[in-house]
């Protein structure tokens, strides 16, 4: 087995855009949301606050050099960006156009189409509509287009010669196996081999990578597959006096309030059985308390000795002579809002990124 090389999925989402100037007031970044968090229960592990990089901005090349200086320290091999394309307007596209630009930013990377509306609940579900993800063969065509310029860069990761790329959503859209032909027929033309085109399987897009065209998928994590059971917030001396309240005013919870435990979650991943051409993945921690006010999903406790855990786990089980890399997909480097993040945080450090070099040793 030849060294694993862990892919750590990048929001862009960490500088000002007119589009959020409009939708949610002027100078918003995700770094917004990430400092209003507060804990929902004693324990809770919020806001999560960023420790070595701090509030960066993405614009700036200093900070865009220091993320990739400390994913190399720890043995990340590649960053996965997020890439926003709707019908040909592009959104927080600053960062990877300005690494494009700039050849001292030579960490490895690919792309992850993140094709969902861009809504006011941050769920991608057709709520209060921002920005309208809509399919067109056409614009497929344009689309590859434009991917094929950043293929052509010696830094875009690649198996066997293909670029590698992935849909988020493939579950949306009209005929992804005609989409995904036309892909690979422009990509050929382009004078590459072949296209080596992946998805995210999470709980809708649970089907087999062959079924749909497509060469292999990763797990998402974390995902709906193999929850363990949710535990209640506990409960506090206010919390019984405003439940008091309530039935006294004989008003319903808007939500069940409730966690998974992280440690229960590990368990659950650990004894399910790996798929073929099914890349693993992981998660150090989630928590999107920071996005959403209601219905948000919590894993509480989360340690890097209990990722570290799952990190073995993943390293001395996957079969990797199955798959032609060895990659390991890591949600996320940077998704603060959802408390999940590698990235260096006021609480933990470098822990997480030192499980991961303890892993790949």
């Amino acid at each position: 087995m030849s060294y694993i090389k862990p892919i750590a999925i990048y929001l862009p989402q960490f500088h000002p855009i007119p589009e959020n100037d409009l939708w949610w007031g002027k100078g918003f970044t995700e770094w917004t949301n990430v400092t209003k968090a507060q804990p929902r229960f004693e324990g809770h592990y919020q806001p999560h606050l960023p420790a070595d990089l701090g509030f960066y901005d993405l614009r700036l090349e200093e900070a865009r050099l220091a993320q990739e200086q400390l994913a190399k320290d720890y043995g990340i091999h590649g960053f996965c960006y997020y890439h926003y394309w709707f019908n040909g307007k592009r959104i927080l596209q600053q960062p990877l156009d300005r690494k494009m630009r700039n050849a001292k930013e030579d960490l490895p990377f690919l792309m992850c189409w993140a094709n969902e509306n861009w809504t006011r609940t941050w769920d991608g579900l057709d709520k209060e509509v921002l920005l309208k993800q809509e399919y067109d063969f056409d614009d497929d065509l344009v689309h590859i287009q434009h991917l094929i310029s950043y293929f052509r860069d010696e830094r875009y990761i690649k198996v066997e010669g293909k670029p590698v790329f992935i849909v988020y959503r493939p579950n949306l859209f009209p005929d992804i196996q005609k989409t995904i032909s036309m892909w690979r027929k422009a990509v050929y033309d382009a004078g590459f081999p072949d296209l080596y085109i992946g998805y995210a399987l999470n709980g809708e897009n649970h089907f087999s990578p062959q079924s749909l065209s497509f060469d292999f998928a990763f797990e998402f994590q974390p995902n709906s597959i193999n929850f363990p059971a949710t535990i209640p917030y506990p409960n506090t001396v206010k919390d019984k006096i405003f439940r008091e309240i309530k039935k006294k005013l004989r008003i319903k919870d808007s939500e069940q309030k409730c966690y998974i435990d992280y440690s229960a979650y590990v368990s659950n991943q650990i004894k399910k059985e790996f798929r073929d051409n099914i890349y693993p993945g992981i998660t150090p921690m989630w928590d999107n308390c920071a996005r959403r006010k209601e219905n948000n999903f919590i894993l509480h406790d989360s340690t890097p000795i209990l990722f570290k855990k799952w990190l073995i786990h993943i390293k001395e089980n996957y079969p990797w002579n199955k798959v032609p890399e060895n990659f390991l997909f890591i949600n996320a480097w940077n998704e603060w809002a959802e408390g999940n993040h590698l990235e260096p945080c006021q609480k933990w450090g470098t822990k997480y990124l030192e499980a991961i070099k303890e892993m790949l040793k």
